[in-house]
């Protein structure tokens, strides 16, 4: 994707000379040399472990960074939501891609009188799903076989602490794919719930309410997106989530738009793309200050200034400024 963006802006500028955008791919040590090079500044999307190792070599020399990390992103289903849309939109939002999307869903809080339904409805969608490597796969493999021993990892955790998998599991890991996997039971200090997965996985735990949703959401070293599902009290409930950027009765809907800001607290990172703060990051802010008049024995920057000078000021700002 990234050679498609360099090729395509170099066809719709021909005029610009070599060099304005260029793509270089390498491993750690490509990028080491990079946080090195003197570039002006370094935007990093990837792991939380990744992004520490870039802020702590970028350190060495001053370069400002941006880090989108990684995230767990959280859904809250209340008992008012369009039970069908928030399963379909889960299922797209989890497993899409394989899972391996930083803003992808990870995680569903539900309240009790709906969650049977939900949970039943997402199983649906999962079944209807088949990775693989031809035009009929739903999704095709993981990127990297250290990812599969990581999805591996948590799956084995989830079952050693109780969980179940409805669909999928540790049976679903092949060579280069894993089947859609949802969880029921899992505790929150397992690794499949604290951790990101990356993968095509999602825990669904039932709350007894909203708060508790709010509460367990919060709770996260994560927090980078999340989504709410309900017809009356959406907008309410996604005031309360701590995280950089909320979808109300849809999933990932604010990565697509280009004038959202866009970003990471906590674990998952620093700063903001897209829209204007995301435009900010890139900038330096330049400041100029001229002195347009003089007022006579009214002047600030001289070591002989007189006694009453800073005691006008003080008034005079004052009043100017008071509310």
């Amino acid at each position: 994707m990234a050679a498609r963006y360099v090729r395509a802006f170099h066809e719709a500028n021909p005029a610009l000379p070599l060099g304005i955008l260029s793509l270089v791919t390498g491993y750690g040590d490509t990028g080491a040399a990079l946080c090195r090079s003197g570039v002006d500044k370094i935007a990093f999307t990837g792991s939380t472990r990744t992004g520490s190792k870039i802020m702590a070599t970028c350190a060495e020399t001053l370069t400002p960074v941006v880090l989108e990390c990684g995230g767990k992103d959280p859904v809250i289903v209340a008992a008012d939501a369009d039970i069908a849309a928030a399963a379909e939109a889960v299922a797209w939002g989890a497993f899409t891609n394989g899972g391996q999307t930083c803003v992808g869903v990870e995680r569903v809080y539900v309240e009790r009188s709906v969650a049977a339904q939900f949970t039943g409805t997402l199983v649906q969608h999962a079944r209807a799903i088949a990775p693989g490597g031809d035009a009929s796969a739903t999704y095709g493999p993981m990127t990297m076989p250290s990812q599969i021993d990581i999805v591996r990892r948590h799956l084995a955790d989830a079952e050693a602490a109780g969980g179940r998998a409805l669909i999928g599991g540790l049976p679903s890991i092949g060579e280069r794919f894993v089947g859609p996997t949802v969880l029921v039971d899992t505790p929150e200090n397992c690794s499949a719930v604290r951790e990101e997965t990356f993968g095509p996985t999602v825990t669904v735990r039932e709350v007894d309410s909203i708060e508790e949703a709010i509460e367990l959401s919060n709770h996260h070293r994560y927090a980078l997106g999340a989504s709410v599902f309900s017809r009356s009290h959406a907008e309410e409930i996604a005031a309360q989530l701590v995280c950089g950027q909320v979808t109300v009765n849809s999933v990932i809907a604010f990565a697509g738009m280009g004038s959202v800001p866009m970003g990471g607290v906590g674990a998952s990172g620093f700063g903001r793309v897209h829209g204007d703060e995301g435009f900010a990051e890139f900038c330096r802010t330049h400041s100029r200050v001229t002195k347009l008049f003089d007022i006579p024995g009214f002047e600030l920057v001289t070591l002989r200034r007189r006694r009453w000078v800073m005691p006008l000021i003080d008034r005079v700002l004052g009043l100017r400024h008071r509310r």
